[in-house]
């Protein structure tokens, strides 16, 4: 049975994309896991600079969606993560921090927000402020879907993260089913071109979205208010999608639902990198490695309009422009950074 989780995994691998590693005689190896959406790819630029100029450090990072990501790091096949959406995860988590697969590294961006979506121009104008207020068939021709004739799209997350399977089963609860399709963009960068190339076709807009992001601050876009959230439901919901994510969508079973909580975003190792002694330095690093909501929008939309698409840039941007990650390190790494820059 081992022998097969370690092929899957192997498998599952193959399906990611490995952004590089540096210097051959590194001082350490540090193997970062990414994720297909722009603000984890900050976080892990941020990181995996700090660690190459100030530590020493090779670096790999291997970037994919959540679930094959996150199993690699339960199998101790990556070490760190910057960026986990740990309520959306609840269940996993605690079940791996339980079998000792994970330690927790505390908070990464204190706040967040995740939630349904629609443009403000389409909102006042039939005045929907809800989910229960897109339950119709005349408002779901505005946001009609051309490969699911009869139906309004939802533009949805794609279907490695957890937050598609997640949306699955609110409009299975909401109703929203009978009405509109969950439909997976295919990558982030796709869920952000429909939502900006809507904008700019002043088209309707019904979406999933979360903050942080650069995206944000360019398009108005109003959260529809949904069953205000509630811990015990949404242990309930998320255990019913865990058994869809393993089994299909088949197994759906009727549960609760409500609005996704407004969360901190963490950031964990392996067990088998954090208890090796050698490895303290940077599992500190990352313990101090924390930054607010509005620092991360500012990256983000420096990536995504000054950088020229180039993450490096980026992180060189953020260091060279704020002081604060100066106390997540020794002095000494810090004059290696900053000589870098």
């Amino acid at each position: 049975m081992k022998f097969l989780k370690k092929l899957l995994l192997s498998f599952v691998f193959a399906g990611v994309m490995a952004l590089g590693t540096t210097s051959a005689n590194a001082a350490c190896k540090v193997h970062l896991g990414d994720f297909d959406w722009d603000s984890a790819n900050v976080h892990t630029a941020i990181a995996s600079y700090i660690l190459e100029k100030g530590y020493g450090c090779e670096v790999q990072a291997t970037k994919g969606s959540t679930t094959p990501i996150m199993a690699a790091l339960f199998d101790q096949q990556i070490d760190i993560i910057t960026e986990v959406w740990r309520d959306n995860l609840v269940q996993l988590i605690e079940d791996n921090l339980a079998k000792g697969n994970i330690i927790e590294l505390g908070v990464n961006t204190p706040s967040s927000t995740q939630g349904f979506y629609v443009d403000k121009p389409t909102a006042d104008k039939y005045g929907l402020k809800s989910v229960d207020d897109m339950k119709s068939a005349d408002i779901a021709k505005l946001f009609a879907d051309p490969e699911a004739p009869g139906k309004g799209r939802m533009t949805s997350c794609i279907s490695g993260w957890t937050c598609y399977t997640i949306n699955l089963v609110k409009h299975k609860v909401y109703g929203l089913d009978e009405y509109y399709t969950n439909f997976d963009p295919g990558s982030g960068g796709a869920l952000d071109a429909a939502i900006a190339g809507a904008f700019k076709k002043k088209q309707p807009v019904f979406s999933y979205y979360w903050t942080p992001t650069g995206l944000m601050g360019k398009v108005d876009l109003v959260q529809l208010e949904e069953p205000k959230y509630d811990a015990d439901c949404w242990n309930k919901m998320t255990k019913v999608v865990e058994d869809i994510k393993a089994n299909g969508p088949d197994v759906y079973k009727e549960t609760c639902a409500c609005a996704y909580v407004d969360m901190a975003l963490t950031k964990a190792a392996s067990t088998k990198f954090a208890n090796n002694a050698k490895n303290k330095p940077i599992i500190d690093f990352i313990k101090a490695y924390s930054i607010p909501t509005a620092a991360v929008n500012k990256s983000l939309a420096f990536y995504m309009d000054e950088s020229g698409g180039d993450m490096e840039e980026t992180a060189k941007n953020f260091l060279s422009s704020n002081s604060s990650w100066e106390s997540w390190v020794p002095e000494e790494v810090v004059k290696k950074v900053k000589a870098s820059l």
